[in-house]
């Protein structure tokens, strides 16, 4: 059985994103589960700096041998920074999809949306159930 890195303090959403919350900047990526389930990942289409997100719509794609799937916004804000190592080498979400492969950062805007979230004990239970 495959054992995934997922942090305490990151939140969790159910379509395998995590939220890495410093006030009021999210940083998001997708998990190790997630990562293991798509396979080699070999193309990510992410948002401009400046766009608008809501929680739970999608903000981007990621492609790999096997699908193509979106990528879900934890949470509502405005796209602060964007990862763009990742359009030159989407690999790195391969390696590392919980620290290097970060996708994006969002200025959220409301803390409110994190209670959505799931917190690491629901995430490891959320994924222990779709094996």
């Amino acid at each position: 059985m495959a054992t995934y890195h997922i942090p305490e303090d990151y939140y969790y959403s159910k379509d395998h994103e995590w939220a890495q919350v410093d006030e009021n900047i999210v940083t998001v990526g997708i998990t190790e589960f997630a990562q293991q389930a798509l396979g080699e990942i070999v193309y990510v289409e992410l948002p401009e700096e400046g766009q608008k997100v809501n929680q739970g719509e999608p903000f981007g794609v990621v492609e790999s041998v096997k699908a193509v799937s979106d990528l879900y916004a934890p949470v509502s804000g405005t796209v602060i920074e964007v990862n763009m190592s990742l359009t030159d080498d989407p690999s790195v979400l391969n390696d590392n999809p919980m620290n290097d492969g970060w996708l994006i950062r969002i200025e959220m805007d409301s803390e409110k949306e994190l209670a959505n979230l799931m917190r690491s004990p629901d995430y490891k239970k959320l994924i222990a159930e779709a094996k």
